[in-house]
């Protein structure tokens, strides 16, 4: 399925803004990072100046997305000041039937498992493209190590199946996360045994963490051209 780009955002607005609708009163707001979660906070920014929401704070897991919501006036707050999210909206980069993703398309995936574990209720929200039948049909897996024996692990996660690439940016240069780690995309094809694959992504000196989110989603908002749907587990 291809979809323009002014499509494919106007359908993830169509998500953030149905997403953002289960936001109460004196939440606790925590907002992964990327392209969609970003729509998620213009809607944020939108409501809580006209007033129709109050009484929040919201938890960003990036420094870009902290700069974001600050530049937007939206009150902040920490996972050291508050370890319990009521609800988590991020993004995905592919969707399971059984709601098991893949992410780290933006490179935050350490900071987003965190906070996502960390919450109550994780809200994923993505546009109709994102939809799989199964993981890895369209996405690699990125896996996030440190920089010191990086190709060590690299040839490791090869030995797993993997088809692996240093993540550069248009200079060639690496890019590093919020932690200065380095990313390896993992490209395995089609994942049948998700589970078995992310424990032994895990089972490595070295490797800090990996883009396989399984379990973690409460409910899946999707931007269709159709309209929005409601997956939930």
């Amino acid at each position: 399925m291809i979809v323009s780009g002014d499509v494919n955002r106007e359908l993830k607005k169509r998500a953030a803004a149905k997403a953002v609708e289960l936001i109460k009163p004196g939440m606790v707001v925590g907002i992964g990072h990327g392209s969609t979660a970003i729509e998620a906070v213009y809607c944020l920014a939108s409501l809580f100046e006209t007033g129709k929401i109050r009484d929040i704070v919201v938890v960003p897991c990036s420094n870009h997305m902290v700069e974001e919501t600050r530049k937007l006036g939206i009150p902040m707050s920490t996972l050291e000041e508050h370890p319990v999210v009521d609800l988590t909206i991020d993004g995905a980069d592919e969707v399971d039937p059984q709601l098991n993703l893949i992410k780290g398309g933006g490179g935050a995936f350490l900071h987003e498992k965190i906070l996502a574990e960390a919450s109550r209720r994780e809200i994923i929200i993505v546009d109709e493209t994102k939809l799989s039948p199964i993981l890895g049909t369209r996405w690699a897996v990125p896996v996030e190590v440190i920089s010191f024996g990086w190709r060590s692990q690299a040839e490791y996660l090869q030995t797993l199946g993997a088809t692996v690439k240093l993540r550069q940016d248009s200079s060639c240069n690496p890019i590093k996360t919020d932690q200065g780690n380095l990313i390896l995309d993992c490209r395995f094809g089609p994942i049948a045994d998700p589970v078995r694959l992310a424990g032994q992504i895990k089972g490595r000196a070295g490797i800090v963490e990996h883009g396989l989110f399984l379990g973690l989603a409460s409910e899946v908002i999707v931007g269709c051209r159709s309209g929005v749907c409601h997956l939930k587990r």
